[in-house]
């Protein structure tokens, strides 16, 4: 005897328009980066977090504005990420001597070592994230990632 009821329907399919559109697939990468980022490097510690905590390490006691344009980020974002990694103590925040309303970025001991470990799984995620292309694909796919987002954030500033 056969069962006379149909199939489950699968659902639908986004239309061409969208599936052409970049901004469209830039955001599915974006969504599914960010589900394995939580999965393979931290499941607490962000991307942002991640960029600010690796531009500190390499630029220590820069004031928190400057590392907001470093790590493309605006300044009330940046000082929510810096409040943040302060309370989690990864992160300290002096203000500055001649300037009271500037505050100065250090890396903590544990934040030295959180950047360590997190780096570790982030670049084993790059790895695995691009392991479909060679050597040359992937650096000419990551020129291009550049390019493509310095033109974006050209285009916003724009606006």
């Amino acid at each position: 005897m056969t069962d006379p009821t149909p199939p489950a329907p699968t659902g639908p399919e986004a239309p061409t328009a969208l599936t052409a559109a970049p901004g469209y697939q830039v955001r599915r990468l974006y969504q599914a980066y960010l589900a394995v980022w939580a999965r393979e490097v931290d499941p607490v510690l962000t991307g942002p977090q991640f960029a600010v905590l690796q531009t500190v390490e390499a630029h220590p006691g820069q004031d928190q504005r400057s590392m907001a344009a470093a790590v493309a980020l605006d300044t009330s974002t940046m000082a929510d990420v810096a409040r943040r990694l302060e309370n989690r103590g990864l992160l300290a925040r002096k203000t500055a001597a001649a300037d009271g309303r500037r505050k100065l970025l250090y890396l903590t001991d544990a934040g030295k070592e959180a950047l360590q470990e997190a780096n570790h799984r982030a670049r084993r995620l790059d790895k695995i994230l691009l392991e479909s292309f060679d050597e040359a694909e992937r650096e000419r796919f990551v020129v291009k990632l550049k390019e493509l987002a310095d033109r974006w954030e050209e285009l916003g500033e724009a606006a």
